[in-house]
This record gives C-alpha cells, sequence and structure tokens, in this order.
C-alpha cells in the first residue's frame, strides 16, 4: 500500500501510474497531519503554475498583436489560452496570472524596465513564492490592501501585508478576507464611503426564463441590501442549521416542524423570499411598484375549470400547469382567474369611457399573452382601440382592443394601418407599395387562449 510519502514523491512523476492512498487505514492525527501536507504540496504546485502562467501573459501581451501566444493559438486571453489548456476556468487562470505579477521579476530583454514593485507587493510575491500562503490567499490580500487610497503609506500597507501573511496559514480563505478588508479601513477610514458606493455599483439581479421552463435568479448583494435580506433568510432557516434552542413552546414547535419539513433548505429559502414579495406587494402603496400593482392572474377556460381536468396557465408564463394548481391560487392566495367562455369573450364596457380600464387590460392580456404584433410581455403594452374612438367611433370593449407594445402601437398610428376582428380573431391590415392592403393574422399568444380553440 502506497504511503503518503511515496504518493506525494510520485505526483510529478506522470510515467508512473498515480495510485491514491488508502485514506480509511490513517488514524485522526495521520488523517490531519495528511491533509496539511498536500496543502503545502498544492501551494509548491501553485507557485509553478504560477510562473508559468505568468510567462503565457508575458508572451500573449497586447503589443505583440496577432504574433503573441494567445493570439497564435486562436483564443482572446492569456487567461482563457491557460484555462483551456488546464481545463479549469477563466477565474483560476486570471488568479494564477495575477500571482505571477507579485513573484519576483525577472530581468527581460524584450521589454523595457518597470517600476520597482511596491515593498507591500513583494513581500506577497515572496510568500508566495516560499508556498507560505496559496495563489488565493495572495489574491485576497493584494486586493483588500490595494482598495486603499493613495494617501496610506507604503510603510503602513507593508505592515499590514506583512501580519496577514503571518496568520494567512491559520485562517480560511472567507476568515482571511474579513481580516484583510478590516486591516486596509482601519489604514483608510476616510475611503470607506467610497468603498461602499463602489460595492453598491455592482449590485444587480437578473432573472432569465430558461427553456426547461425554470426561471433563474442570479445577483449581488452590497452590504446594506445583504444586512437586510440574509437575516431574514438566516431567521427562517435557522433550525435546519443548528439554529438557538427555544424556551417558547410555539417557536420550539415551529422549529420541529420546519427540520421535519421534506423541503430541501434552498427550496426553503426560495419559498420564504417568493412569500415575503407576495405579502410586500399586497401592502405596497405605490411607492416602489406604481399604480399597476403586480397580482397574480391564472388564465383557465371555464370548461377545463368546470370540470377539474386539463391545463392553466399562470400569466407571462407558457408552461401549463395543474388545474389542481390553479384551483389552490384562486382559493388561498387571491390569485385572479380569467375565465374564457366559448367564444373567447371577457367582458363588455360599450363606449361609456374614453379609455380602457385596468380590468380590461388584464383581460386583453390574459387572451393576448402579450403584443398581439411582436409578443413583446404584457407590462411593456398598451391597450389599442382597433376601431380607433375619433376616427371609427370605435368602443372601449374588450373585443374591440388589443394589447400592442409601444413600438407596435406607434407604428400602427403612424403609418395609418388597421387591425380588425372577425369572432375571437384579429388581423393585421397593411398596405403594400402599390397601396393594396396585406392582411396578415395576428394569432393569441396566450396558451390558455390556444388550449381553448384547440380543445373546442
Amino acid at each position: 500500500m502506497a504511503s503518503i510519502t511515496d504518493s506525494l514523491a510520485l505526483v510529478g512523476d506522470r510515467s508512473v501510474p498515480f495510485v491514491p492512498i488508502a485514506a480509511g487505514s490513517l488514524t485522526d492525527s495521520e488523517l490531519l497531519s495528511t491533509q496539511r501536507d498536500i496543502a503545502q504540496v498544492r501551494r509548491r504546485l501553485d507557485v509553478l503554475a504560477a510562473s508559468v502562467a505568468g510567462e503565457v501573459a508575458h508572451r500573449s501581451r497586447r503589443e505583440l498583436g496577432h504574433a503573441g501566444l494567445a493570439a497564435s493559438q486562436g483564443v482572446r486571453s492569456a487567461e482563457e489560452l491557460i484555462a483551456r489548456v488546464t481545463a479549469t476556468s477563466r477565474r483560476d487562470a486570471h488568479t494564477l496570472v495575477k500571482a505571477a505579477e507579485l513573484l519576483p521579476a525577472l530581468a527581460r530583454d524584450d521589454v523595457a524596465p518597470v517600476a520597482p514593485t511596491p515593498a507591500w507587493r513583494a513581500v506577497i510575491g515572496d510568500a508566495v513564492a516560499a508556498a507560505t500562503v496559496s495563489v488565493e490567499a495572495a489574491e485576497v490580500i493584494r486586493t483588500r490592501l490595494g482598495q486603499a487610497s493613495e494617501g496610506v503609506s507604503e510603510e503602513a500597507l507593508l505592515d499590514a501585508a506583512t501580519a496577514l501573511i503571518e496568520v494567512a496559514p491559520g485562517l480560511m480563505i472567507e476568515a482571511l478576507a474579513v481580516r484583510a478588508a478590516r486591516a486596509r479601513d482601519e489604514l483608510d477610514l476616510a475611503g470607506i464611503a467610497g468603498r461602499e458606493n463602489a460595492l453598491r455599483d455592482k449590485r444587480y439581479l437578473r432573472v432569465t426564463k430558461q427553456l426547461d421552463g425554470m426561471t433563474r435568479i442570479n445577483g449581488l448583494l452590497d452590504p446594506e441590501s445583504a444586512a437586510i435580506v440574509v437575516p431574514v433568510l438566516d431567521a427562517a432557516t435557522s433550525p435546519r442549521r443548528g439554529g438557538p434552542r427555544f424556551v417558547n413552546p410555539d417557536a420550539q414547535q415551529r422549529a420541529e416542524d420546519l427540520i421535519r419539513d421534506q423541503r430541501s433548505t434552498e427550496q426553503l429559502t426560495l419559498d420564504v423570499l417568493v412569500e415575503l414579495i407576495r405579502v410586500g406587494a399586497r401592502a405596497d402603496d405605490g411607492t416602489l411598484l406604481g399604480d399597476r400593482k403586480p397580482t397574480v392572474r391564472i388564465l383557465v377556460t371555464q370548461a377545463d375549470l368546470d370540470r377539474r381536468a386539463g391545463a392553466a396557465f399562470f400569466d407571462g408564463h407558457p408552461d401549463a400547469v395543474s388545474i389542481q394548481t390553479a384551483e389552490r391560487f384562486i382559493c388561498a392566495t387571491g390569485a385572479v382567474p380569467i375565465l374564457f367562455d366559448g367564444d373567447g369573450r371577457i367582458l363588455n364596457l360599450g363606449r361609456e369611457q374614453r379609455l380602457f380600464s385596468e380590468k380590461q387590460r388584464v383581460a386583453m392580456g390574459a387572451r393576448d399573452g402579450g403584443c398581439l404584433m411582436c409578443g413583446a410581455p404584457t407590462s411593456w403594452c398598451e391597450a389599442h382601440h382597433i376601431d380607433h374612438w375619433d376616427e371609427h367611433h370605435g368602443r372601449t370593449d374588450v373585443n374591440d382592443g388589443v394589447l400592442l407594445c409601444r413600438f407596435c402601437h406607434l407604428n400602427i398610428h403612424n403609418n395609418h394601418w388597421r387591425i380588425r376582428r372577425s369572432g375571437g380573431y384579429y388581423r393585421l391590415e397593411v398596405p403594400d407599395r402599390d397601396g393594396v392592403l396585406r392582411s396578415t393574422p395576428l394569432p393569441s399568444r396566450s396558451p390558455a387562449h390556444q388550449r381553448l380553440h384547440a380543445t373546442a
């Protein structure tokens, strides 16, 4: 059986088949000691990797143009080339290149001399070269201290870097990041506001619909936003993560119920967030959400609802949900059901009012599924009288109105195009160059409306 010493000695010998050790045979102390030895070897390998990555970056530098190494291999940057060769991520490659910048510089004949490396950066590079700290730890120290204002002295930065290097081997990388940030702030109190603004500028939330029907949420919280959001989610899931013992019997019962809950902690976190948004949307006074407060709407045919079989749809989402889900939302959560009769008609208000009401807009959104011309989301759309109010004495009825995004709405009016209705169907009439009207069908994009006609 190979020992850890034998295995580590053979790591670099690719002519010998690599055989991992049987970790189960190690005692507790041997197991932890082995883990430390492996970490030390990894740091040494990372130094070699950083050195090579630095040379790849040097041979791929911008001024070489297409003659550069990366460009000659058909990629745009040294990081991309390194990631491709090593089958790792661009982030890992970037970390190696940045670590290489810290290593003691070699004199080169092919480039002009560079300015001397600041002492605080040089001491980090020396620690990487000696495998005292990992390249990731070095990057954390470099970036945090590098965020200090120019008014901070080199001596102060050197002292801070030296102190961080000393404690780095005994800290997890997350703890080191916190320690380095505190050291930076102690040196540069005046720069805190600027760094705070920089982090705030990075905040974002991106919502992306996926092809499988799911919707992905991706984002970054700045410290202030995280201070509001994270404690709420932590409080909701704390019993799952060894939260405090409860003296209050009700709180203790809730914790026990939560532990037995079949949902994963991640699913529970999402459900809590969704519920908070739902409750908050109801309580909003218009300050955040404007005068069109969002509402969950279920699109379903009356026939499907009556026989409790078929399909329903959430407004704005093409994937079907069960009739049982529709019934649950209608009954328990205040969702608004949009019911279609056999002709696909919903409601009429006649010509008593000039503008379409909010309820009529909702009905048209359920029927049209967005802009009837280009398919833009319902939330982007305006209500359009197909028989113009002034010119054709049109009625403000749902059947005589359609949803159009602002771009398509302007095209209709500016070009004097017409949309005409025949029963429950609409067509766009546009004259060609010879003045002959060409009629194009404008089918509904609402999945519930399409199902109505498919099952008629």
